[in-house]
Protein backbone atom coordinates (compact mmCIF):
# COMPACT_ATOMS: atom_id res chain seq x y z
CA UNK A 1 0.00 0.00 0.00
CA UNK A 2 1.66 3.42 -0.81
CA UNK A 3 0.82 5.84 1.89
CA UNK A 4 1.55 9.94 1.71
CA UNK A 5 2.00 11.10 4.87
CA UNK A 6 1.85 15.27 4.90
CA UNK A 7 2.04 17.66 7.72
CA UNK A 8 2.83 21.36 9.07
CA UNK A 9 3.92 23.33 5.72
CA UNK A 10 1.88 22.42 1.76
CA UNK A 11 4.34 21.13 -0.09
CA UNK A 12 4.68 23.22 -3.36
CA UNK A 13 5.23 19.90 -5.33
CA UNK A 14 1.09 18.98 -4.19
CA UNK A 15 -0.04 22.71 -3.88
CA UNK A 16 0.65 22.92 -7.69
CA UNK A 17 0.28 21.74 -11.40
CA UNK A 18 2.50 18.63 -9.94
CA UNK A 19 -0.35 17.44 -7.81
CA UNK A 20 -1.69 15.06 -10.27
CA UNK A 21 1.55 13.45 -10.99
CA UNK A 22 2.53 13.64 -7.06
CA UNK A 23 -0.63 11.37 -5.95
CA UNK A 24 -0.84 9.09 -8.50
CA UNK A 25 -0.81 5.67 -7.40
CA UNK A 26 -1.34 6.74 -3.54
CA UNK A 27 -3.64 4.36 -1.64
CA UNK A 28 -3.88 6.69 1.58
CA UNK A 29 -3.65 10.53 2.58
CA UNK A 30 -2.66 10.82 6.18
CA UNK A 31 -2.43 14.27 7.20
CA UNK A 32 -0.55 15.01 10.70
CA UNK A 33 -2.02 18.46 11.60
CA UNK A 34 -1.16 22.09 10.86
CA UNK A 35 -2.27 21.98 7.43
CA UNK A 36 -4.90 24.43 6.06
CA UNK A 37 -8.44 23.22 5.41
CA UNK A 38 -8.23 24.43 2.03
CA UNK A 39 -4.85 22.59 1.13
CA UNK A 40 -6.32 19.12 2.28
CA UNK A 41 -10.08 19.76 0.23
CA UNK A 42 -7.70 20.48 -2.57
CA UNK A 43 -5.75 17.04 -2.41
CA UNK A 44 -8.59 14.87 -2.24
CA UNK A 45 -10.22 16.68 -5.06
CA UNK A 46 -7.43 15.00 -7.42
CA UNK A 47 -8.03 11.66 -6.00
CA UNK A 48 -10.03 8.79 -5.46
CA UNK A 49 -7.42 7.83 -2.16
CA UNK A 50 -9.21 8.89 1.47
CA UNK A 51 -7.87 11.33 3.35
CA UNK A 52 -7.90 10.99 7.11
CA UNK A 53 -6.40 13.56 9.33
CA UNK A 54 -5.74 14.78 12.95
CA UNK A 55 -5.73 18.72 14.10
CA UNK A 56 -1.95 19.97 14.90
CA UNK A 57 -2.22 22.25 17.48
CA UNK A 58 -3.09 25.78 14.72
CA UNK A 59 -6.40 23.82 13.64
CA UNK A 60 -8.37 26.08 15.31
CA UNK A 61 -10.02 26.58 12.18
CA UNK A 62 -10.86 23.20 11.36
CA UNK A 63 -14.33 23.71 14.40
CA UNK A 64 -15.83 26.31 11.09
CA UNK A 65 -14.32 25.27 8.42
CA UNK A 66 -13.21 21.32 8.24
CA UNK A 67 -11.46 20.05 4.96
CA UNK A 68 -14.09 18.90 2.52
CA UNK A 69 -13.53 15.12 1.76
CA UNK A 70 -11.80 14.24 4.58
CA UNK A 71 -12.38 12.00 7.91
CA UNK A 72 -10.92 13.27 10.98
CA UNK A 73 -10.01 10.31 13.39
CA UNK A 74 -8.56 12.67 16.16
CA UNK A 75 -9.81 10.44 19.39
CA UNK A 76 -10.80 7.75 17.15
CA UNK A 77 -9.77 4.38 16.57
CA UNK A 78 -10.96 3.39 13.01
CA UNK A 79 -10.20 0.52 10.08
CA UNK A 80 -9.82 2.04 6.97
CA UNK A 81 -8.51 -0.41 3.80
CA UNK A 82 -8.06 -3.13 6.30
CA UNK A 83 -5.31 -0.85 8.77
CA UNK A 84 -6.47 -0.07 12.44
CA UNK A 85 -6.22 3.34 12.56
CA UNK A 86 -5.20 5.67 16.07
CA UNK A 87 -5.75 9.27 15.85
CA UNK A 88 -4.56 11.51 18.19
CA UNK A 89 -4.03 15.07 17.48
CA UNK A 90 -2.42 18.18 19.25
CA UNK A 91 0.91 19.38 20.73
CA UNK A 92 2.00 19.41 24.63
CA UNK A 93 0.24 22.72 26.09
CA UNK A 94 2.77 25.26 26.25
CA UNK A 95 1.00 28.53 26.89
CA UNK A 96 -1.09 29.42 30.05
CA UNK A 97 -4.32 30.02 27.87
CA UNK A 98 -4.68 26.17 27.04
CA UNK A 99 -6.08 26.86 23.62
CA UNK A 100 -7.83 24.31 21.49
CA UNK A 101 -5.85 20.90 20.64
CA UNK A 102 -2.81 21.64 23.09
CA UNK A 103 -2.52 18.92 26.32
CA UNK A 104 -0.51 18.23 29.63
CA UNK A 105 0.96 15.06 30.35
CA UNK A 106 -2.56 13.79 32.01
CA UNK A 107 -5.11 15.18 29.68
CA UNK A 108 -3.08 12.99 26.50
CA UNK A 109 -3.33 10.44 29.31
CA UNK A 110 -6.76 10.65 29.45
CA UNK A 111 -7.61 10.44 26.00
CA UNK A 112 -5.79 7.23 25.82
CA UNK A 113 -7.72 6.04 28.22
CA UNK A 114 -10.89 6.57 26.97
CA UNK A 115 -9.42 4.38 23.75
CA UNK A 116 -8.67 1.59 25.80
CA UNK A 117 -11.31 -0.66 25.36
CA UNK A 118 -11.90 -0.04 21.65
CA UNK A 119 -8.06 -0.91 21.74
CA UNK A 120 -8.56 -4.38 23.12
CA UNK A 121 -11.99 -5.39 21.45
CA UNK A 122 -9.70 -4.86 18.12
CA UNK A 123 -6.46 -6.38 19.44
CA UNK A 124 -4.35 -2.94 18.78
CA UNK A 125 -3.64 -0.93 15.69
CA UNK A 126 -1.98 -0.34 12.90
CA UNK A 127 -0.70 2.92 12.53
CA UNK A 128 -0.37 5.49 14.71
CA UNK A 129 -1.17 8.85 13.44
CA UNK A 130 -0.53 11.94 15.35
CA UNK A 131 0.35 15.40 15.12
CA UNK A 132 3.47 15.20 18.33
CA UNK A 133 5.73 12.88 18.36
CA UNK A 134 6.51 10.13 21.50
CA UNK A 135 8.28 11.62 24.33
CA UNK A 136 12.28 11.01 23.60
CA UNK A 137 11.07 9.98 20.07
CA UNK A 138 11.78 12.60 17.54
CA UNK A 139 10.71 15.39 19.79
CA UNK A 140 12.30 18.46 21.03
CA UNK A 141 13.57 19.97 24.05
CA UNK A 142 12.09 23.36 23.98
CA UNK A 143 8.65 23.32 25.78
CA UNK A 144 6.24 23.53 22.91
CA UNK A 145 7.96 20.34 21.12
CA UNK A 146 8.07 18.01 23.92
CA UNK A 147 6.31 14.64 22.86
CA UNK A 148 3.35 13.26 24.54
CA UNK A 149 4.68 10.00 27.22
CA UNK A 150 1.11 8.18 26.49
CA UNK A 151 2.53 7.48 22.89
CA UNK A 152 5.74 6.18 23.64
CA UNK A 153 3.13 4.04 26.26
CA UNK A 154 1.14 2.84 23.45
CA UNK A 155 3.94 1.81 21.09
CA UNK A 156 5.77 -0.23 23.88
CA UNK A 157 2.14 -1.81 24.85
CA UNK A 158 1.05 -2.40 21.07
CA UNK A 159 3.98 -2.83 19.02
CA UNK A 160 1.80 -1.00 15.69
CA UNK A 161 4.48 -1.09 12.51
CA UNK A 162 4.33 2.67 12.34
CA UNK A 163 3.74 5.74 13.59
CA UNK A 164 3.28 8.96 11.88
CA UNK A 165 3.54 12.06 13.72
CA UNK A 166 4.19 15.95 12.55
CA UNK A 167 4.87 19.00 14.94
CA UNK A 168 8.61 19.16 14.66
CA UNK A 169 9.67 20.48 11.69
CA UNK A 170 12.61 19.08 9.83
CA UNK A 171 13.97 22.81 9.00
CA UNK A 172 14.12 23.13 12.81
CA UNK A 173 16.62 21.36 13.55
CA UNK A 174 19.29 18.93 11.72
CA UNK A 175 19.08 16.31 14.99
CA UNK A 176 14.99 15.58 13.37
CA UNK A 177 15.31 12.90 11.20
CA UNK A 178 12.43 11.90 8.60
CA UNK A 179 12.67 8.01 9.51
CA UNK A 180 13.56 5.78 12.61
CA UNK A 181 12.94 2.93 14.15
CA UNK A 182 11.65 2.36 17.93
CA UNK A 183 12.01 -1.67 18.20
CA UNK A 184 9.55 -3.00 15.35
CA UNK A 185 7.59 0.20 15.06
CA UNK A 186 9.04 2.51 11.89
CA UNK A 187 8.21 6.30 12.83
CA UNK A 188 7.85 8.90 10.04
CA UNK A 189 7.93 12.64 10.56
CA UNK A 190 5.59 13.84 7.72
CA UNK A 191 6.73 17.32 8.15
CA UNK A 192 5.98 19.10 4.61
CA UNK A 193 4.81 15.48 2.28
CA UNK A 194 6.85 11.85 2.65
CA UNK A 195 5.44 9.10 0.43
CA UNK A 196 6.10 5.55 1.39
CA UNK A 197 5.09 1.95 0.98
CA UNK A 198 3.58 0.19 3.91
Amino acid sequence: MRILAVSDVPSEYLWGPGVREGLRGTDLILSCGDLDPEYLSFLVSFTSAPLLYVRGNHDQRYEATPPEGCECVDGRLIVCKGLRILGLGGSIRYNRSGPPYQYTQAEMRRRVRKLWLSLQRRGGFDILLTHSAAFGLGDGEDQAHVGFMAFRELLDRWTPPLFVHGHTHLNYDTGYKRLYFYGQTQIVNAYGRYAFEL
